[in-house]
């Protein structure tokens, strides 16, 4: 006869009882804010915690969207929704406003928190690239106190990140760009709507045609390319070398959405757009697109 272990709630106010909580449970713990990640998880019996820590009523967390001179900080109740809406946001981080667009449904991006789609550590999170790219950072609590690291640093593996047992993330700072730099994301599924990348690639173009590109689902974690040197745009010779340094980190590889030749394909096509979009963007201020042309 076997028995079922009990699953317990706790909804903590102060983010010095959730990472007590979190702490006390060796591991077993989980914290849910929009779930909906979790949630389904939980309903699959993949993941099947001791605790869930209900992080959305903690009074001393950052606020969603902090906007300042030099960075935007992003709590972690900011959801989808809010961070594509946000107007700063989509000047500052067009590319992070698109990526946040196409993550699942109108109802998931309602939900989902920002985040919490970085700390879950998939290689196809939507909004990991555009976060690697504008070079953003994750403070994460415990116990002992608060440390901080940068995104591209915070990712070990399919799923595994730095933040531990008895860890979770608090905040989510992006830098304000450079004047005179802008930045795109693409991205492509197997069919609209809510699937995950199969490819997905974010570019940020500096005022002298340096770049830097965060990759998605073409290796273990988000990756980052460059900073190439500075590039010629109008040059198609110039503009396929910088794509080439770019994409030098990535190693595709065959599953169930792509083949690795095609998506090494479609990586090196979604690139080569997401530069010249970025690229054009950085006088222009073209406005954010409400689909993505990668998606299929």
């Amino acid at each position: 006869m076997t028995t079922e272990a009990t699953m317990r709630y706790y909804r903590p106010t102060t983010t010095a009882e959730a990472v007590a909580a979190l702490a006390g449970e060796a591991g077993t713990a989980r914290v849910l804010v929009g779930g909906t990640d979790l949630l389904v998880a939980l309903r699959h019996r993949t993941v099947e915690p001791s605790l869930l820590v209900d992080i959305k009523r903690v009074r001393d967390l950052r606020p969603p969207i902090d906007v300042e001179s030099r960075a935007i900080t992003f709590g972690p109740t900011v959801t989808m929704s809010a961070v594509a809406a946000d107007p700063t946001v989509r000047e500052w981080f067009p590319s992070l406003a698109e990526a946040a667009l196409v993550v699942g449904s109108v109802a998931i991006r309602n939900r989902a928190s920002l985040i919490a789609n970085s700390a879950n550590g998939s290689p196809a999170a939507d909004t990991a690239p555009p976060l690697v790219a504008l070079d953003a950072s994750v403070t994460i609590a415990s116990t002992s106190g608060e440390r901080t690291v940068r995104l591209r640093d915070f990712f070990l593996g399919s799923r595994r990140t730095l933040c531990g047992p008895g860890e979770m993330v608090t905040s989510l700072r992006v830098p304000r760009p450079a004047d005179g730099s802008s930045s795109c994301f693409l991205r492509m599924t197997r069919r609209r709507g809510v699937d995950l990348a199969t490819v997905s690639v974010a570019a940020v173009v500096e005022r002298d045609g340096r770049a830097t590109a965060g990759l998605g689902a073409v290796g273990p974690v988000t990756l980052l390319g460059g900073p190439t040197g500075p590039v010629a745009l109008w040059s198609e010779a110039e503009v396929e070398n910088m794509v080439d340094e770019l994409l030098s980190p990535a190693t595709p590889i065959e599953d169930v959405r792509a083949g690795q030749t095609y998506r090494a394909a479609m990586l090196r096509v979604l690139a080569r757009r997401a530069v010249l979009c970025a690229a054009g963007r950085r006088d222009a201020r073209e406005p954010i697109r409400l689909t993505q042309e990668g998606d299929s």
